[in-house]
């Protein structure tokens, strides 16, 4: 009789098992399906740039402000260049930051500092460092491609008034600051509206929400204002963008080292 009831309670686990474990395989297919056409949708922009004021915002209410400006460029099969070119205040004017991007590998960054006139290169296990003394990692600012996490699909839920699809996310890279990210993707148009942070004891370090999208070209959305809080210092960080142009002309020339130290 005991024989009987062991290896019935084996084939329930068994059973139980393999419904878990395809309910997993399928969720975690789910989510890379998402991810996959969201990245899907803004491919072919080209290159752009953009005016950015940043507001930095510390747990008294005291705020500083940056005009920043942002040129991007999209590269095909790995992951894209951005240069970011501090204009105000008059202290940190002429820094800059660039950043190429890549699918699998550790990004690549570097930052010019004009008052040392040397151009810094941002260690590969820096990356969880804030940029520019914002609440913004270094890690965040660099373009998001799809094999540098891995996912699984949570639920759909409204967001805000906005049916979206939420779904985890882990970063392949070993030195990231998270161990978690948990991203709302609006499913008509597959963007981001907020996503959380967690830090690497699983606790929720960050909340980004976009808002204020706008479509250029009949096909790619950008957030006019992006907005990070930083739920354990209580300090934020707010990016208002303008003045989007896309298919400039950029080329390669203009996301190098040397384009560091010219960047006026």
């Amino acid at each position: 009789m005991k024989i009987k009831k062991t290896i019935y309670s084996l084939t329930v686990s068994l059973i139980l098992l393999s419904c878990f474990t395809t309910v997993y395989a399928d969720a975690v297919a789910r989510g890379l399906e998402i991810a996959i056409e969201a990245d899907k949708r803004d491919t072919g922009f080209i290159d752009s740039t953009a005016n950015m004021l940043m507001e930095l915002k510390n747990k008294q209410g005291q705020t500083n402000t940056r005009e920043v400006r942002i040129k991007t460029l999209e590269v095909t099969g790995d992951g894209d260049k951005s240069l970011s070119i501090f204009d105000t205040p008059r202290d940190i004017k002429g820094t800059a930051a660039l950043t190429y991007s890549h699918a699998l590998d550790p990004d690549d960054q570097w930052l010019y500092l004009p008052a040392l006139k040397r151009v810094k290169r941002i260690s590969s296990k820096n990356k969880s460092g804030p940029f520019m003394g914002s609440e913004f990692a270094y890690e965040d600012i660099s373009s998001q491609e799809v094999d540098k996490y891995s996912y699984k699909y949570i639920k759909d839920e409204v967001y805000n008034g906005i049916d979206s699809f939420v779904v985890e996310r882990y970063p392949a890279y070993k030195y990231s600051g998270y161990t978690r990210q948990i991203t709302w993707i609006n499913k008509q148009e597959y963007r981001p509206e907020k996503i959380e942070f967690y830090d690497r004891k699983n606790t929720l370090l960050k909340t980004l929400t976009f808002s204020n999208y706008q479509q250029y070209l009949n096909k790619f959305w950008r957030a006019d204002i992006m907005y990070m809080v930083n739920h354990q210092t209580g300090k934020s960080t707010i990016l208002n963008f303008e003045n989007y142009k896309f298919k400039t002309g950029l080329t390669d020339k203009d996301f190098n080292r040397n384009s560091l130290k010219r960047a006026k």
